[in-house]
This record gives C-alpha cells, structure tokens and sequence, in this order.
C-alpha cells in the first residue's frame, strides 16, 4: 500500500522526500523551541521575584520590629505574600522540593549572597494570607513582572505552582514569602507557529519550484526519445542549461545523427545491391526464355520472380520508413473505400462496418500501405476480409478478421518477423515475401500504435490495429 501510495515520478518523489523532511525538522525544531523557550521564561520569571525576595529580606534587616509591621503591610500585595508572624512550617504540611522550588532557592542565594538560611518549598492550596484577587491575567504578565497592588494588583493563578518561601533575618527572625512559579506552557504560542508555517511553505514553494526546473530536462528527453521513435529525422535537442543536461543532451543528438547515417547507409547498400542485380536478373530472364524444356523454364521463372518480389519488397519496406513522416488529417473511410475498391477490381471480398468519427492525424501513404498489408494478408490467405472500425476519442481501432484457419498460438509473433512466411499451414497457394506484417506493424509502432494478431473466437485470424489520436 505504501508503495503505491508514492509517486511514481521523479518530481513527485524528490516533491514527497522534501515534504517529509521538511515537516520532521520544523515538527523537531518547534519542539525545542518550545522546550528552550519555557525553560528561559520559567527562569526569567523566577529571577525577578527572586531578587524581589531578597532586596525586602536586605530592608527589613536595616528597620527595627515597629517599622517592619508597617512595611511588610506596605509590601504585603499578591503575587507576593509577606508574612512575619508565621513559625516555620511543619515537615508534613510541605511537599518535597520540585524542580521549580530547587531553581527558586537558587536564585535567591544567588540575589542574597551572603549565604543565610533559607527555605525553599512547593505546597498545594492558596497562598497563607493571600488574596485570590482579580482573575490570573496570564502568564506572560507575571512572567514580565507585572505586579500590581490594592485592588487593581493581580492575584494568584491557577496554573502555578505555589511557593513557600522562607528567610532568616540578621536577628534571628523568619520572614514568609508566598509566591508562585509558572508551570511550563501546553500550548506553543500562536507566533512560534506562524513563523514555523511560514517558513515552511517558503521553504516548500522554493523547493517545488527547484525540483520541477531540475527534473524538466529529464521530461524532455523522455519526450525526445518518445518522438525518435516516430520520426528518426526530428529536431536535435537544444544543448543548453546546466552542464549534466548538455552532455545528456550531446549524447543524445550523437545517437540520433548516428541512428541516421547507420539508416541512411544500409538503405544506399540495398539500393545498389537492387540496381545491380537488375541486369543479372534480366540475363537469367531471358536464357530461362531460351530453354528448350517447358517445365525447367517455368521453374527458372518462378524462382526468378521471387527473387525480384524479395529485392523489390525489401527496398519499398526500407523507403517507405526512411524518410520523415507527414502529419496530416486523413479521411480514414476514403482510405478503406479505396483499398476495398482496389481489392473489388483484383476480385477479392473486403467488407467494412462502423465509421470514424474525425479524421486521423497522420501519414497518408503509411497508414495506407499499413492497413494494406492487413488487407492482403487476409484475402490472400483467409478468402475474404472484414474490417470492424471502432473510433473514439483517445484512439482509432481498425480489426481486419478473416476467414482463414487461423495460425498456431506460438505462432503469433513469429509472423511479425522479417520474411518469416506460414504459407504450409494457411495457405492456399505460394505466399509472399513475408514482409506484410513486419512492415505493418513498424509503421503502427512508429506511429504511436502497435499490430497485434490472435485467433478470433468465431474463426478466421483477427489482426487489430490501434492507432492512438
């Protein structure tokens, strides 16, 4: 299922590995953020209460007890509670130390630096003394030290961990702080996420458009080779962008300039292999004349006539698919009501049923030499043809069935090849060069098509041409 749910092309693969990587590391880099960032501001919001704790603890040092009760009433205003008349609290009403109580204590010696006693603990419950006061206005306030006092100051939260805070004065005495520390956030912040989103899809736009420049060449030489295919005398590629792209494109353009002279040299060796055994042939032709005894002149003849159907078949397959394709509209029922014309003069049977809809873009001269060879493969070994046409708007189906004996199973391909001739299992009477079919299906093959046989059900062999719009 994975398998099939990844893209199965170059850009959609390298677009998906982008994806998910980029979405894990903003995923882990938000994570740490979120982590480092409660981590400074459960320390910033401790640092200032702390120091808040120990320049009182510095002042009620320096005042004597009359002066004390009316500061610490001064002072005495949420978050901060300060109490001078509390014992010190029993061990089983205080919780053991947590992690803020320990970091809270630490950054009081630190403010106090003069190393005497304090303690430091967690409890559960409101703050002794304190006012619930107006709602908690949130963290971020207390955490950037906004402490108010009277009615308009800010009470204890609810989202805190309270803080019983104790320090021993010069003479001896304990004074009582509550307070509260920040518990870390839940929630990552709406700017964090913004920013993580907007430089992921910034990041995800630069990346989409470099993977689809990158894997562009790639699209246009599969389409280039597409095209070779049907037409060895196309354009060369353009040998431009970046260096990996010129040489593929070089490579490219050596192959089809190679394909070309190799095509191009073959069919001038087979042409002047043609023209020169023209005369020889006619010598022979005319001693067979010479031949006293009828039987042997007419098998001189025959094999003679073979040999030139072979030259003369070989060099029109070879012409026929040398040079460059036309691409024009043909009227495909003109062309079977000509080839069905053709076959009625020479005293053959071709049927044709259904219509196509739209002219086919094309070679008007392949197409008709293609389909043909279909036709005269099964008159000639199947007495008659009938052609079912099946249009639409992807491709054009032509099926030329015939009432033939049909071919054996294994037989099916070997037809297509080159001179490859069944002549004693179909035929009637001596075959042809066996070339039809191979020709007929190179041009459907170069067309964009292919030429498939199979023995048809109702009797006869069927060969279906499909010709892609």
């Amino acid at each position: 299922m994975m398998r099939r749910a990844w893209p199965q092309s170059l850009f959609g693969r390298l677009v998906g590995v982008l994806i998910v990587g980029l979405v894990l590391a903003q995923g882990l880099s938000a994570w740490i953020n979120w982590a480092e960032r409660d981590r400074v501001l459960l320390q910033a919001a401790g640092l200032q209460p702390a120091q808040r704790v120990a320049d009182i603890v510095h002042l009620l040092d320096s005042l004597d007890d009359s002066e004390r009760g009316r500061i610490v009433s001064i002072l005495n205003a949420p978050p901060l509670v300060v109490t001078m008349d509390r014992l010190p609290l029993p061990e089983d009403t205080v919780r053991e130390a947590s992690a803020q109580a320990l970091m809270f204590a630490a950054m009081l010696r630190g403010a106090l630096s003069d190393g005497r006693a304090l303690r430091v603990a967690a409890r559960d419950g409101p703050p002794v003394g304190g006012s619930a006061g107006p709602p908690w206005p949130g963290r971020h306030e207390m955490m950037m030290g906004r402490m108010g006092n009277g009615a308009g100051g800010y009470g204890f939260g609810p989202g805190g961990v309270q803080l019983v805070t104790q320090v021993q004065l010069n003479d001896g005495r304990w004074v009582t702080f509550d307070t509260q520390m920040p518990r870390g956030s839940a929630i990552l912040p709406s700017r964090l996420l913004l920013t993580l989103g907007v430089l992921l899809v910034m990041v995800l736009a630069l990346s989409f458009i470099a993977v689809r420049w990158l894997s562009r060449p790639l699209r246009t030489l599969a389409e280039a080779a597409e095209a070779l295919g049907k037409n060895i005398h196309r354009a060369p590629l353009p040998e431009d962008g970046p260096t990996e792209v010129r040489q593929a494109a070089q490579a490219f353009n050596t192959m089809q300039s190679r394909l070309v002279r190799y095509i191009e040299d073959r069919t001038q060796i087979l042409a002047a292999m043609s023209h020169d055994l023209k005369t020889p042939l006619t010598r022979l032709r005319l001693r067979a004349e010479l031949l006293d005894d009828e039987d042997m002149r007419q098998r001189f003849e025959r094999d003679l006539g073979e040999m030139q159907a072979m030259v003369t078949d070989a060099l029109a397959a070879l012409r026929g698919l040398d040079g460059p394709a036309e691409s024009v509209p043909v009227d495909v029922m003109a062309l079977l009501e000509s080839l069905q014309a053709d076959n009625a003069e020479m005293g053959r049977q071709v049927e044709i049923e259904g219509r196509a809809d739209a002219p086919l873009v094309g070679d008007p001269a392949r197409l008709k030499r293609c389909v043909g060879n279909l036709l005269e493969n099964a008159v000639v070994y199947g007495r008659r043809a009938h052609v079912q046409v099946d249009d639409s708007p992807k491709s054009l189906t032509l099926r030329v069935r015939d009432d033939g004996p049909g071919i054996p199973q294994a037989m099916l391909e070997r037809v297509f090849d080159p001179f490859f001739r069944l002549e004693g299992s179909r035929s009637r009477e001596t075959g042809g060069t066996g070339l039809g079919l191979s020709i007929a299906r190179n041009i459907a093959r170069a067309a964009g098509g292919d030429v498939k046989l199979r023995n048809s059900p109702e009797g006869g062999l069927e060969a279906l041409l499909l010709l892609p719009r």
